[in-house]
């Protein structure tokens, strides 16, 4: 009578293989999330990214208007990269530097120009300059109340003064992604090259917009 071969164990290191290089890409990108001095040079943003990301408040929570006087709904502006900038409507020198550098950055992406838009949040009813007006048509200005927006723009959540919040606002620049979330904070008196080329490098990369 012939004996029965018992059945060979199956051996579960190619399963064991298989798992291990699937979970690898997870495993690299949580090493190097947590020690970004691992990162390759230019993977870095520039910005301060914005956690968690938040998105545009509801009209009533956010209320602009346009030049002429006319309700507008920022979350109309959702499905562009938006480059956004925030002062008083006279639009001293700081102030036009910042315009300067998100048309610039703007102007400067190709193919891909007509992903974004630029954006100026006016912080009170000063009249903007004819000269203004001209050097920077195409940007999108609305005016709005400051405390509003710096509830939104800021991550402080102290109840602000309309003096202060207006001054907090008046430094940094931001990017809001397509899907209308904040996502980056640049500081006052930021590298121009630098902002573009976080503005190149998203757009580049990303699908959405």
């Amino acid at each position: 009578m012939t004996e029965l071969t018992p059945p060979r164990t199956r051996s579960r290191t190619p399963l064991v293989l298989i798992i291990l290089l699937s979970l690898a890409p997870v495993l690299a990108a949580v090493l190097v999330y947590f020690n970004p001095q691992w990162r390759p040079d230019g993977s870095v943003a520039y910005g301060k990214l914005i956690e968690p990301q938040r998105p545009i408040p509801a009209r009533a929570a956010l209320e602009a208007t346009t030049l002429d006087g006319q309700p507008f709904d920022v979350e109309t502006l959702k499905g562009k990269w938006l480059l956004v900038a925030a002062d008083g409507g006279d639009c001293q020198d700081a102030c036009a530097r910042k315009l300067f550098i998100l048309r610039n950055s703007h102007a400067s992406q190709g193919k891909n120009v007509e992903r974004l838009a630029r954006v100026w949040f006016i912080t009170d009813d000063a009249p903007v300059p004819a000269k203004v007006l001209e050097a920077y048509k195409g940007t999108v200005m609305l005016r709005i109340k400051p405390e509003q927006l710096k509830a939104f723009l800021m991550t402080e959540t102290a109840v602000p003064t309309l003096a202060t919040a207006a001054s907090a606002l008046a430094e940094p620049m931001w990017i809001i992604d397509p899907h209308a979330n904040l996502i980056l904070q640049y500081p006052a008196n930021a590298e121009p090259e630098k902002v573009r080329g976080d503005i190149s490098k998203l757009v580049r990369n990303s699908r959405i917009g």
